[in-house]
């Protein structure tokens, strides 16, 4: 008999390493913007760590909010590389995670925390370089007891997560690439950083071009005079 809402379930699938070693130079913004911004986890979820980009694959974990029990678990089963996302509801009344669990990871070659939830020990992470992403902070330690589910599909602070998703979080926060649009994200990825840099240039160079504002205004229905025009 399944008992659902206390189960660990395989990781069936997972983005290839060579993949996710292609988006360690990709920043989230690019990622959004080729997902048609829809694709990231709410700006609820703040780095805590000193410096470093997370990049990894995802180890999911449901947990009742303020226990951990199935967090530990997912360390124990992780491999190097994995990121541990837990759904803890959003309730930052109990810590899920601290300066043990983070050594512990860290040992492991696990590449970062994702918590919909609260962190304690913070001095520790912000000394770090292991990358954490929280809601908050509380002394208040957790619980135990379970229950919970690792390895199914979760909601992270509006996001879906699922096992094996690809996970990318830098300075502007964390977005989420599914697992069957990597090869193609990456691609589009590329594309914008070739079109990025060539406005820069133009704009350094004094050749850039600004007529898609009025255009745009224009299509939209704005009425410009000529002063706004000429601006």
């Amino acid at each position: 008999m399944t008992n659902i809402g206390f189960r660990i379930l395989p990781i069936k699938r997972r983005v290839e390493r060579s993949l996710v070693e292609q988006f360690r130079s990709v920043v989230t913004p690019h990622i959004s913007d080729n997902l048609n911004r829809i694709h990231a986890i709410g700006s609820n979820l703040r780095p805590y760590h000193k410096e470093g980009k997370l990049i990894g694959t995802a180890i999911t974990v449901k947990t009742r909010p303020g226990d951990n029990l199935l967090v530990h678990k997912a360390i124990d089963l992780a491999q190097p590389g994995d990121v541990i996302v837990v759904d803890a509801g959003g309730d930052t009344t109990n810590a899920i995670a601290g300066e043990i669990m983070m050594q512990l990871a860290r040992k492991k070659g696990i590449a970062g925390f994702i918590i919909d939830g609260a962190i304690r020990d913070l001095a520790a992470f912000q000394n770090s370089d292991f990358p954490v992403y929280a809601k908050g902070v509380t002394h208040r330690g957790p619980y135990k007891d379970g229950p919970g589910e690792m390895n199914v599909a979760i909601s992270v602070d509006g996001m879906l997560v699922e096992p094996g998703d690809l996970i990318v979080g830098d300075e502007d926060g964390l977005a989420v690439v599914p697992y069957d649009f990597a090869e193609e994200i990456l691609r589009k990825v590329r594309a914008q950083e070739i079109r990025e840099r060539e406005i820069l240039e133009s704009i350094e160079n004094g050749t850039v071009d600004r007529k898609w504002v009025d255009e745009t205004l224009k299509q939209r229905g704005c009425e410009l005079n000529d002063l706004a025009q000429q601006v």
